[in-house]
This record gives structure tokens, sequence and C-alpha cells, in this order.
């Protein structure tokens, strides 16, 4: 990280859908999921209610994607911690396109198990392993190193 510089995001909101998983040759996955947050303001000119709905893109990898695919669900509210990436790619008739997502880091449940369907924790999970969150628990930290610049 370049000194003096920060890439951080938190969200709120509701997933769009279900999870959609990549698994690679090596082993390795990544789950990708809309995620919906909303403002709600009034308008001074008009006096009216608006209600504004921002889509993210949220991109998950390894063990972190494999659990949101297990216990995350459309319409479950969710917390989202990471950084912003812009990925670049050619279409197929030679154009630039770009893809904003947020890589997620650090993520908690937040919708109850009993309104969940996909919130059932197993009995048997190795401790080793991450587990997902009540509310009230600590988020899940995908990434062992910390790199936040203090």
């Amino acid at each position: 990280m370049a000194a003096g510089t920060l890439n951080k995001v938190m969200l709120i909101g509701h997933t769009g859908d279900d999870i959609k998983m990549h698994y690679f040759e090596g082993g390795g996955c990544i789950g990708r999921f809309p995620l919906a947050t909303n403002e709600e303001y009034m308008n001074r000119t008009t006096g009216e209610r608006v209600s504004n709905t921002e889509w993210h893109n949220v991109v998950v990898r390894n063990k972190a994607a494999e659990i949101c695919e297990k216990y995350l669900k459309k319409g479950d509210k969710v917390y989202i911690e990471g950084r912003i990436k812009t990925r670049k790619w050619t279409d197929d008739s030679g154009n630039d396109r770009y893809s904003t997502e947020i890589h997620c880091s650090d993520f908690t449940f937040l919708t109850p198990k009993e309104q969940s369907s996909g919130m059932n924790t197993p009995a048997n999970q190795p401790s080793n392993q991450v587990q997902p969150q009540a509310p009230s628990a600590p988020a899940v930290n995908q990434d062992d190193d910390d790199d936040l610049p203090f």
C-alpha cells in the first residue's frame, strides 16, 4: 500500500441474488453476488420522499466464497468490508469495457437465522474454518494480513 492512501469500503445491504460460484483448476474459487444499498431522503422542492438503490458487484474468494454460497441467500442482509477494484477487459467488438467490484475481505451475516433458509450452522464444523456470524458477533476476516496504514 502506498503511504497516505486507503482503499476501504464498508456496505450494509441486501443480496440481489444467490452467490454465483466459479471454480478454478488449482482448487480455488470465487463467488460473485449483487448487493443493494438504499438511500432515502426528502426532496426539499417537492416534499416527496425519494428512494435510490445503488447496486454493488461483490466478489469473495476461496473459503469465504464457499461460506457465502452455503449460508447467504437472495434478500439476506449482510455487512461487507473490502476494497474497490476496477477490472478492464475487451469485449467481442474490440471495445474496452470496465467493471467496478467490491473485493470482500470481511463480512457479517445480519439476517437472523430464523428469517433465512440458508443460515443453519452445521454442528460439527471444524474450529479452524471461518463460520457465519450472528449480528452481535465479530466480522469474518478473509485476509490474515492487515493492510491498514496504521
